[in-house]
């Protein structure tokens, strides 16, 4: 993954009328911190970042600031839940060749066998890569997987480059035969009566 370059200002004012200025202005409140380095507060501009952060996992930044390129990753995004606009960013500071631990997302690909389903048991997976090297997510393939399968972590296929933080028991996606309990039948028999209905009224 390639860096995102943006370009941050420092920040001076705090507090929520100073933040919703901010973001009145285009722009996200953010902090850089890490490396025993004392936390600086700065403003990323709205549009970029908010691409940046929509496109790709763990999103990786050089952050230029005061003419210095700071790398850091996006820890925390904080996002108001009804207008899911980026209120404040988090961003830890990396250097190259280091190690970071995060949060990578499943990837499900391929068909199971003829009349199974697939369930996602867990959503992301914990991972230690290279900071600058981080994977966008993890490949779990289910071609011709038959009901009864169940994929743990420990044997799935990890990005180059990437160890399993997490349990290597943990079940990740699981293969199974569909089932329809008598209340769901009995509730469609009863919608497909009522739309017969209706269309003989």
């Amino acid at each position: 993954m390639s860096e995102i370059k943006l370009a941050a200002t420092a920040r001076t004012e705090f507090g929520k009328g100073a933040a919703r200025r901010l973001r009145r202005a285009h722009q996200i409140p953010a902090v850089l911190y890490g490396h025993g380095t004392e936390p600086v507060h700065v403003a990323l501009p709205g549009h970029e970042t908010m691409l940046a952060v929509k496109g790709a996992a763990n999103a990786l930044f050089e952050i230029q600031l005061d003419g210095k390129p700071v790398l850091a990753l996006a820890k925390d995004v904080q996002r108001d839940p009804v207008k899911n606009i980026i209120e404040h960013v988090d961003l830890l500071i990396v250097r190259r060749g280091e190690k970071v631990t995060v949060e990578v997302p499943v990837t499900v690909v391929g068909e199971s066998a003829p009349g199974t389903i697939h369930i996602v048991e867990t959503q992301t997976l914990t991972l230690e890569a290279e900071a600058t090297h981080l994977p966008e997510h993890v490949e779990v393939s289910i071609e011709g997987l038959e009901s009864g399968t169940a994929l743990t972590a420990g044997e799935l296929t990890l990005p180059k480059g990437s160890v399993l933080e997490g349990d290597a028991e943990q079940i990740v996606v699981t293969v199974t035969v569909p089932t329809v309990s008598a209340e769901d039948l009995a509730a469609d028999e009863a919608e497909a009566e009522a739309a017969a209905e209706a269309a003989a009224e």
